[in-house]
């Protein structure tokens, strides 16, 4: 299958990318951040007009997995406009474009459309209610997509995983940080099901093959608060976990209000592909191999310098 992956050099869509590499055709497109991957790239402003009829006619995909987002929340605050042309309106042109050309299309969502009110966990028959701008354009890009091309299928994820920069996920904020001796805030009142991005990537590529349609949680199995994850990440990494320091994020000086309760039921999912979703925990000893193995520095290896 070859498959065109936009936002190719983000956490999701570069780690998918060297995945999905090793059984399919993988064009990236990227505007300016990546060079020499083992992947055929294109470079490419999403932003440009029409570009996504340029993109679907020149690399004529058997699917599209759309990664790209504006997916910074206190950048979407200052930059409301951007983050509805790339959040909101591009995912609902690019699904336009891909059910006039009969491609398959994922869109990649977030857990964050939901406001995090509920008891328990958020299934997919459940109403968002975004909190922000960027959970509210992505709602808007989910509802753009489907109303385009109904046989596309949405995922809300929830992931973590090694960047391109080295600074773009959770766990490396926690390392980072904690690496430097600095003390570090852990949220003990945000609840989340994060998914390793090997994991996320894997069970993406098993949906396109199912030809599944409609909207899926694709989160982790286990549920647990910021704060914990980040003392999970401090222990595994051998960090000084006591300069994690516990707070409510009701009292941080963030711009874009974070959900408290973001737990996502992966029953649908899991029924559909007839598996388990695996944990954190399990996901936690992978991140911490391909560190072991030098996967960030191979990462780094593909920025454009």
């Amino acid at each position: 299958m070859k498959i065109l992956v936009t936002g190719a050099s983000g956490l999701l869509g570069l780690n998918l990318s060297l995945m999905a590499m090793e059984s399919h055709s993988i064009v990236g497109v990227d505007r300016a951040k990546l060079a020499s991957t083992p992947f055929e790239l294109i470079k490419g402003d999403l932003l440009d007009p029409e570009v996504e009829h340029r993109l679907l006619d020149t690399v004529k995909p058997d699917a599209v997995i759309h990664t790209a987002a504006l997916a910074n929340l206190e950048d979407c605050e200052v930059q409301p406009g951007i983050a509805r042309q790339l959040n909101a309106q591009l995912p609902g042109e690019l699904a336009d474009a891909c059910a006039e050309r009969g491609i398959q299309m994922m869109h990649i969502s977030t857990d964050a459309v939901f406001d995090g009110t509920k008891d328990g966990v958020y299934t997919e028959e459940d109403t968002p209610n975004p909190q922000g701008v960027y959970a509210c354009t992505k709602l808007e890009g989910e509802q753009n997509v489907l109303s385009a091309n109904p046989e596309a299928v949405v995922v809300r994820v929830n992931f973590f995983g090694w960047s391109l920069s080295g600074t773009r996920s959770l766990p490396e904020f926690f390392i980072n940080k904690l690496s430097a001796g600095k003390p570090v805030p852990g949220f003990t009142d945000v609840f989340f099901c994060p998914l390793f991005v090997g994991d996320l990537g894997a069970i993406l590529l098993k949906i396109l093959s199912r030809q599944l349609s409609g909207i899926y949680h694709v989160v982790g199995s286990e549920s647990l608060s910021k704060y914990d994850f980040g003392m999970a990440i401090a222990r595994r990494f051998s960090l000084d976990e006591h300069l994690i320091e516990p707070v409510s994020v009701d009292v941080s000086k963030l711009k874009a209000r974070r959900s408290h309760n973001l737990r996502l039921s992966v029953h649908k999912l899991s029924t559909a592909l007839d598996e388990p979703i695996p944990g954190f925990s399990t996901g936690l000893d992978r991140f911490y191999t391909q560190y072991q193995q030098g996967y960030p520095q191979k990462l780094r290896s593909y920025q454009q310098v």
